[in-house]
């Protein structure tokens, strides 16, 4: 009889989804007092993808899915789970899971959101990986996907110059290895002191929808800029040693750092804290801004499909996001 502690949490495949519309800075200059050298040189951001009409969340992240599982080499048929990690759903409920399970015809899973905004799809890799360690499941789709331009309030130069839409995937599968392979471990963490300083306050189990809140755009996200740089920085860099540290690895190991797209200042520091080359820092923020939950794995595909992971390799994630939430992850390929 196998042991669990033999089975690993393996990729077995990428997939991402990034919408047609490009919305660039020149374009935000039409509306806003702002300017493209003012929004690239305080967030290395120069443009960002708009979903169209008839696009959502679940519509994103069933695109993103399927090229997962087209990677991964299995139907959907063998999928025992689909998390999708998002904090724009296309309703309160059913949940946006339950949608894309429809899409992609995976009828003998479970599926299910979870919401932990930017960090949702690490907080997603830490229920996978459990699941499938222990040997739960098979194959689970963890999928991040945000339409951020829907709650999104475009008079708002603070907020909107930031965000952008998309979706990407991650196929996790279980494998019986010896050696650690796939995800070596996952660490999450919340502080709901801090959940004030990025949120869509509009009220909706605790108050009801109502007039006031929707005239006070309330129902857009507010942040508090200045204040959630200090704290992400720390808290990023914080999470990440202890990911290096848990799993016994020194800097010079990882082989690609894919930090969560929130804003280039906020990389670099967080590189500076870790003594990390940039050049090992996978970055993308200037053509999509920050897409929430979809961030880090749109990355990671786009890092695969490039060839800036190989086998062997050593990566680890990072991220911050509203509540306040914070994790890493270490993944060897």
């Amino acid at each position: 009889m196998t042991s669990q502690n033999t089975f690993r949490a393996v990729v077995a495949g990428t997939g991402a989804y990034l919408p047609e519309k490009i919305l660039t800075n020149k374009d935000l200059e039409k509306t806003l007092d702002t300017s493209d050298a003012w929004i690239t040189e305080r967030t290395g951001i120069r443009e960002r993808r708009i979903a169209a009409d008839d696009e959502s969340a679940s519509t994103m992240a069933a695109k993103a899915g399927k090229l997962a599982l087209e990677a991964g080499g299995i139907g959907p048929e063998d999928v025992d789970l689909i998390i999708v990690c998002t904090s724009s759903p296309d309703v309160l409920f059913p949940s946006t899971a339950c949608f894309v399970q429809n899409e992609l015809q995976a009828f003998g899973s479970a599926a299910y959101d979870i919401s932990a905004v930017c960090s949702g799809f690490v907080f997603g890799l830490s229920i996978a990986e459990q699941y499938l360690k222990n040997g739960r499941y098979k194959n689970i789709l963890v999928i991040g996907s945000e339409v951020n331009s829907r709650i999104i309030d475009w008079t708002d130069r603070s907020t909107c110059i930031l965000f952008g839409d998309g979706a990407g995937a991650l196929l996790l599968k279980r494998v019986e290895q010896e050696k650690p392979l796939g995800i070596l471990s996952t660490h999450i963490y919340s502080d709901g002191r801090l959940s004030d300083l990025i949120s869509v306050p509009g009220g909706i189990g605790r108050t009801g929808i109502n007039k006031q809140d929707v005239d006070d755009k309330k129902y857009f996200i507010k942040m508090s800029g200045n204040a959630t740089f200090k704290v992400a920085v720390k808290r990023m860099t914080d999470v990440i040693r202890e990911a290096l540290e848990f799993n016994g690895l020194s800097v010079e190991e990882v082989g690609l750092l894919v930090p969560h797209q929130a804003n280039q200042r906020i990389i670099s520091a967080v590189a500076e804290r870790l003594n990390y080359p940039m050049e090992k820092v996978f970055m993308n923020i200037h053509k999509y801004g920050n897409t929430s939950g979809a961030s880090i794995p749109i990355g990671i595909d786009e890092a695969k499909r490039s060839g800036r992971i190989q086998p062997g390799d050593i990566s680890v994630l990072g991220v911050v996001g509203a509540g306040l939430t914070w994790g890493s992850a270490v993944i060897k390929w």
